[in-house]
């Protein structure tokens, strides 16, 4: 007797790009995986605690979000973080998914 149901298993070669950032206060360090799953949007890793989140650049235009995915208690850190992908995650236009 199957206890789930497999919904997918798919296979790609991605592209990781690893980041380390530091500010007056702390260090960062982020994998961003590139892939064609999610609809193309980035999955960002913080290689220290674990946490990730999908991310595209227009995402981090809200501080509060990079506060909550990564547990930045500091809005000014926060905004560096932010600023950082924002300049670096592509933009995802607005389409309908489903």
């Amino acid at each position: 007797m199957n206890v789930f149901e497999e919904l997918y298993e798919e296979m790609e070669n991605v592209n990781v790009q690893f980041v380390g950032m530091s500010t007056e206060t702390a260090r960062y360090d982020f994998g961003i995986v590139f892939t064609n799953m999610f609809f193309g949007k980035p999955l960002v890793v913080c290689m220290q605690t674990g946490r990730s989140t999908l991310l595209c650049s227009d995402e981090a235009n809200s501080v509060e979000a990079i506060q909550r995915a990564f547990h930045i208690d500091d809005f000014g850190e926060a905004t560096r973080v932010a600023k950082y992908f924002q300049e670096r995650l592509p933009s995802m236009p607005l389409a309908t998914q489903y």
